[in-house]
């Protein structure tokens, strides 16, 4: 076991799923005592088990009152909060055209997305702040920089956590707390049929998708997507104190899908 994050406490939203679950075994394997939280019970027990949780908890982070005692509870346990990292879902919706996508459906991601990363950021940074130290980190596709069609909100989701990214970390830097964020570009490890199902409405073929794999891959410079790991690793470098100069913006980890 490295010793990048001895003695630090963290907070995985969105705790359950793939890029939730590996970032938290390598936080704890990095020496935090790491909690998950999300929606599902049975999942996240699951997960916190398997990946060597300190504790878990079912918070749904639209609600702020939720997250606020969740952040309340880590903090009479351990004594801190040191490290935040939000990937919770934000129910993206993709595969239609501007001219034709309901408002409804463009704004979900939008909406849901900067109001479960505002609540966890800031519940986080004020607790941050009395300490006098701590980092929060953020993930998205970093859509935001570039253009392709039918991706519904997820480029207007993302520029909203870029700006959070920047104007959070610029009022919480003199208090010793860095806010850092994540571009995927997509983990192509995480796409099953059924995510994309649930993203475009329809079920793909597996070849359709093995298809939509290898395109991924030949978008990005190295011709490789990136690695659950690599990201997972990238967040644990960036949460220790190797990273302490890193604030107020974003790492690319797109393999080169664009430059930065």
């Amino acid at each position: 076991m490295n010793a990048q994050l001895q003695n630090r406490t963290a907070i995985v939203w969105g705790g359950a799923g793939d890029i939730g679950s590996t970032t938290a075994k390598a936080f704890a394997d990095a020496g935090a005592k790491v909690y998950l939280a999300g929606r599902t019970e049975a999942t996240l027990a699951a997960r916190a088990e398997e990946v060597g949780a300190a504790g878990y908890g079912v918070v749904d982070i639209l609600d702020e009152d939720a997250v606020v005692a969740f952040v309340e509870r880590v903090v009479a346990e351990t004594g801190s909060l040191d490290i935040s990292f939000n990937v919770a879902d934000r129910g993206d919706i993709q595969g239609q055209a501007l001219l034709e996508i309901s408002a409804a459906d463009y704004n979900q991601p939008v909406l849901r997305g900067i109001t479960g990363s505002f609540h966890t950021a800031r519940a986080a940074a004020r607790q941050m702040v009395t300490q006098g130290r701590g980092v929060v980190l953020a993930l998205d596709s970093g859509s935001a920089r570039g253009s392709a069609p039918g991706m519904g909100g997820t480029s207007a989701a993302d520029g909203a956590l870029d700006a959070l990214v920047r104007d959070l970390a610029a009022e919480v830097g003199p208090s010793g707390v860095r806010v850092v964020g994540i571009w995927t570009a997509g983990i192509t490890e995480t796409f099953t049929a059924e995510k994309f199902e649930r993203v475009v409405g329809t079920r793909l073929p597996e070849e359709a998708l093995a298809g939509i794999l290898a395109n991924l891959d030949e978008l990005r410079m190295t011709k490789r997507s990136p690695r659950l790991k690599e990201v997972a690793d990238t967040a644990t470098f960036l949460a220790s104190d190797g990273a302490g100069a890193i604030t107020g913006t974003w790492l690319n980890v797109t393999s080169g899908m664009y430059p930065s």
